[in-house]
């Protein structure tokens, strides 16, 4: 039976789009984490290195215009708006809009593939959080499941990393990236089947892609922060540049299975650090292209929108309001206190 929704929420992280937002943006995001000012010192130059503005939001503008022509093409009519976490547009004030324009019930399409606490449990609690600020008469959320194991998402990056080894020597190794998490973060206190949710998909998702490629592949992590002693998933993406080398394999290619977007981590992280570390080496490079520009993604979300009209949206990642998928399932984490 078909459910009736009047919008589509475009849910993300959000980035600073002038140097003067940098360090605001910043310290939405670290806020209530105890991060000392100097790491906000050195993530801050990385902004400010590419003109403080991050891609992201103007990414997702993209996104937004290429799932509104999908939506022309299946006949849908369906208002589409765009919130954040930590910066402009903020989802607070984008669900206010939403009640103004008389919205009451919408789908929610959040920028991550992922379960876990960042990835979707978090985008829950903004949901919770705007819904908090507008108060009686906000429309009815429901977030849209996870896309991990979806083909289009899977075939876009099955794409780019062809193509980024057909840059490469042959013997490059398929070399797969995403956000790493303190390892607190990926071993959850909920049921079995949500275990270790987060690095379990990252590795599904990358020997998919590299399955339709006839090839194997490592997985390996970024970005991470926060103290030394906290131990986060390993190895980082330039130790394993690194151990390449000394294996004198001939290539690198490098694909953000955890990224939806160009956005500053990949920019930074990828092509420029590990860039530069390659050539230092003399290691032959290259990075696939994340997905949200290419036109299946918005056809991906196309899909989960027509699965949740018509009632088959299921699984792991719905959520309803901002409440639990699954009960117990990505907790927060408890940091230690600084001392």
């Amino acid at each position: 039976m078909s459910t009736a929704y009047d919008a589509l929420l475009v849910l993300s992280f959000g980035g600073p789009e002038h140097p003067d937002h940098v360090r605001p943006f910043l310290e939405n995001v670290v806020r209530g984490r105890g991060v000392p000012p100097e790491r906000l010192d050195a993530v801050e130059q990385h902004y400010l290195r590419f003109g403080g503005v991050s891609p992201i939001n103007a990414q997702n503008r993209a996104l937004i215009e290429a799932i509104t022509r999908e939506f022309g093409r299946r006949g849908r009519e369906l208002p589409i708006y765009f919130g954040n976490r930590n910066w402009h547009p903020m989802v607070e004030d984008t669900v206010q809009r939403m009640k103004d324009d008389g919205v009451r019930n919408a789908l929610v399409f959040a920028t991550s593939a992922w379960g876990g606490f960042s990835g979707c449990r978090q985008y829950d609690e903004d949901i919770t959080r705007a819904l908090a600020a507008v108060g009686d008469g906000a429309p009815r959320l429901t977030k849209l499941p996870h896309f991990y194991d979806h083909p289009l998402f899977l075939d876009c990056f099955a794409d780019a990393a062809a193509e980024a080894l057909s840059a490469l020597p042959s013997g490059a190794r398929l070399v797969f990236t995403a956000h790493s998490i303190p390892d607190a973060a990926d071993v959850n206190a909920g049921p079995p089947e949500v275990e270790r949710l987060y690095s379990t998909q990252v590795r599904d998702a990358s020997e998919n892609v590299a399955a339709r490629l006839g090839l194997d592949c490592d997985v390996v992590w970024q970005s991470r922060s926060g103290p030394a002693q906290v131990p986060w998933l390993e190895p980082d993406i330039c130790d394993h540049i690194k151990a390449l080398w000394d294996e004198r394999v001939p290539g690198a290619a490098v694909v953000p299975i955890g990224f939806v977007s160009d956005h500053l981590e990949v920019i930074w992280d990828l092509d420029t650090e590990a860039r530069e570390l390659a050539a230092e080496l003399g290691m032959p490079f290259a990075r696939a292209a994340t997905p949200s520009a290419d036109p299946r993604f918005a056809a991906m979300v196309a899909d989960l929108v027509d699965d949740a009209f018509a009632g088959r949206s299921t699984g792991l990642g719905v959520s309803v309001n901002g409440a639990s998928c699954v009960e117990g399932c990505c907790p927060a984490v408890r940091r230690p206190a600084r001392t």
